[in-house]
């Protein structure tokens, strides 16, 4: 097949699945052609199958505001008529359903299908905005095909927006030979970041107030009265300065490392004793199953898609959303068993692989494809 990619290039889980999504395609066979005004962030390889087609977006002076959702919709027509593709997959439904909608009508009868994935903030937040919500529910609803990261999710589009169109579920997914190398080996690394007596607990988000970055310190300030520990910060975004002031407030700034953007996460996220979680709200939880492909055990929220991931009390642990104490209370108990530890992340890395791996979900897009396409 023939298949145009488009998602946001900055950091962030959505942009990070569609692109392993291509990569994962393209070494099945696949001819790959990223449509973006930027190149995706995890696209470090434009060879072979994978192509990547930059969008130009205009700076004339007559527009108070660039037209990139037209000038992208230009671009998706441009490459499909030029490589005859069959399917435009846009991830995130605003605005780049709408953007494959127009690319899709300007093509006429020889219109590759349009197939949308619903990621989470398209539907949780942007969606859900008044002025919004009508072209949401029309971008779904034109789309060839529509899927979604959890049953989580899949339920609430159909509560929020009552859309009619059939959506399917389609979990995200990890590429386990570059998570979850084995944890031995790794005691050098870990002393740039803590002493041998030290336990380390990670996050990492892209630290916007729904994932609560404020708790994970707190909780971390708890977890360190009882167990010598450090806690790696990973990300960039609005509330990291809030985080780091209560850190410094709290007398934990030589404990909290604050790392900003990481591209290799995978090596850091092997060196955690526990990962933290606390989110308001997860359509998936994309970096708790790296932690657990990692075979790192999870403490956070019971909101959203997260109990789809993290099987509670055995994979790790998901408490009420502010519930510190018992989040913290969590962390000290799996960091003083050293062997409860590693059955948590034993079992953690099972789940990651028996129902997450790329091989399978990237088989079922691949189906899911083959039914769009009819």
């Amino acid at each position: 097949m023939n298949i145009g990619i488009t998602c946001y290039p900055t950091v962030g889980g959505s942009g990070a699945v569609a692109t392993e999504l291509g990569k994962q395609l393209a070494r099945r066979g696949h001819r790959i052609h990223f449509v973006s005004h930027r190149i995706p962030f995890r696209l470090d390889d434009t060879n072979g199958n994978v192509s990547f087609h930059e969008v130009d977006v205009s700076t004339y002076s007559l527009f108070e505001y660039p037209p990139h959702d037209l000038a992208l919709a230009a671009k998706m027509a441009e490459v499909s008529r030029e490589y005859k593709l069959d399917l435009l997959h846009v991830h995130y439904a605003i605005p780049f359903a709408i953007s494959g909608f127009i690319a899709r009508h300007m093509q006429g009868a020889r219109a590759p299908k349009l197939i949308t994935t619903l990621h989470g903030t398209d539907v949780t937040l942007v969606g859900q905005d008044r002025s919004f919500i009508d072209i949401t529910r029309f971008g779904i609803e034109q789309s060839d095909g529509v899927t979604a990261v959890s049953e989580f999710l899949k339920r609430m589009t159909v509560d929020e927006f009552e859309v009619k169109k059939p959506i399917e579920t389609i979990y995200n997914f990890i590429d386990l030979s570059v998570y979850g190398r084995s944890r031995t080996g790794h005691h050098l690394e870990r002393t740039a970041y803590a002493r041998p007596d030290q336990r380390i607990l990670l996050h990492v988000s892209n630290f916007r107030p729904v994932k609560r970055v404020v708790d994970v310190v707190r909780i971390f300030e708890r977890v360190s009265r009882e167990v010598p520990s450090v806690l790696l910060m990973v990300g960039e975004g609005p509330e990291r300065a809030s985080a780091q002031t209560l850190a410094k407030r709290l007398g934990l700034q030589d404990r909290v490392r604050f790392l900003g953007r990481q591209d290799r996460i995978e090596e850091l996220t092997a060196l955690a004793d526990v990962f933290l979680l606390p989110s308001e709200l997860e359509s998936f939880g994309l970096s708790a199953l790296e932690a657990m492909a990692c075979e790192v055990p999870v403490v956070g929220s019971d909101a959203g898609g997260m109990p789809e991931v993290v099987k509670h009390a055995e994979t790790g642990f998901l408490l009420p959303v502010g519930d510190i104490e018992g989040m913290a209370a969590r962390t000290i108990e799996i960091l003083k068993d050293e062997e409860h530890r590693r059955a948590l992340g034993q079992a953690a890395r099972c789940r990651a692989a028996a129902l997450f791996s790329a091989d399978r979900i990237v088989s079922q897009y691949e189906r899911y494809y083959e039914r769009v396409l009819g």
